[in-house]
């Protein structure tokens, strides 16, 4: 075979070879430009940090936290009451129109306080945004436009009582999560002549019933753990004995305090 026919040969073939290639490549390439259009790069991802669903891109996290109940608990969040007037808080209102009408009252035992030309309003149990608008529906047939301001100057902190044998034994105001062991340090520290494996927790559950729990401190001091001491409420009272007490009953008339606290302690 000649030269030039070789070469018309291996020109026929590389054609052959380029063709199969390209019938081979090109609808896969097709294909796949089928399935994805522009607009699928930029889709955003569906998973992420915040937990949101398909299609919520623009979606914010919700908060974990709110007040007054508002909270989520499923969400991860936690409760948070808002402060509601009692007896003997202090607070002070004034008017932006009408500063003639500004005072400052104290909530009375009974729970109402007297408003200045208004007349008495029951305030117990409300929240500072309740209590302003109670006052504007007091003044509506006094002022045009009663716009008032309410602030809380001084209530009724949270307290607990440690009586018996302790350095110093008394009221003191609960400002943190505490427990009944720090309870008995925040007053002093218990006596050499403390019965440390049978220290008293009182509990009122209402006006006329006090729930006891009996904690052994001697016995959690020796454990690794402090998970079984107690942690204080509002008003709970904490009694380090001297001698052992034999027997307590788990629910007691408030009467029967007298036999554990002495008023002379305070």
């Amino acid at each position: 075979m000649s030269q030039g026919a070789m070469k018309r040969v291996f020109t026929l073939i590389r054609s052959v070879a380029i063709t199969l290639l390209f019938s081979q490549c090109f609808p896969a390439v097709f294909a796949q430009g089928d399935k994805t259009s522009p607009s699928d790069y930029n889709q955003p991802s569906q998973s992420g940090f915040t937990g949101a669903g398909e299609g919520s891109s623009t979606t914010a996290a919700a908060k974990a936290g709110g007040a007054d109940g508002l909270a989520e608990p499923s969400l991860g969040g936690t409760r948070h009451p808002l402060y509601r007037l009692r007896p003997s808080d202090v607070v002070e209102i004034s008017f932006t129109v009408a500063p003639e009408f500004n005072q400052t009252l104290t909530v009375l035992p009974d729970g109402y306080v007297m408003l200045k030309d208004a007349g008495m309003v029951e305030v117990q149990g409300l929240t500072l945004e309740q209590f302003v608008a109670a006052v504007q529906k007091a003044y509506f047939g006094y002022l045009h436009d009663p716009q008032a301001a309410v602030a809380l100057k001084d209530f009724d902190r949270p307290y607990f009582i440690v009586g018996g044998e302790v350095g110093k034994p008394g009221k003191y105001e609960l400002r943190s999560d505490t427990t009944v062991a720090e309870a008995g340090e925040i007053a002093g520290g218990l006596t050499q002549a403390a019965k440390h494996s049978q220290v008293v927790l009182f509990r009122r559950v209402n006006d006329d019933l006090v729930e006891t729990r009996l904690l052994n401190l001697k016995k959690m001091f020796k454990q690794p753990s402090l998970k079984e001491d107690a942690h204080l409420r509002p008003g709970d009272l904490v009694f380090v004995p001297q001698n052992e007490i034999s027997k307590i009953a788990r629910f007691l008339t408030k009467p029967s305090l007298s036999m554990y606290m002495s008023p002379t302690q305070f």
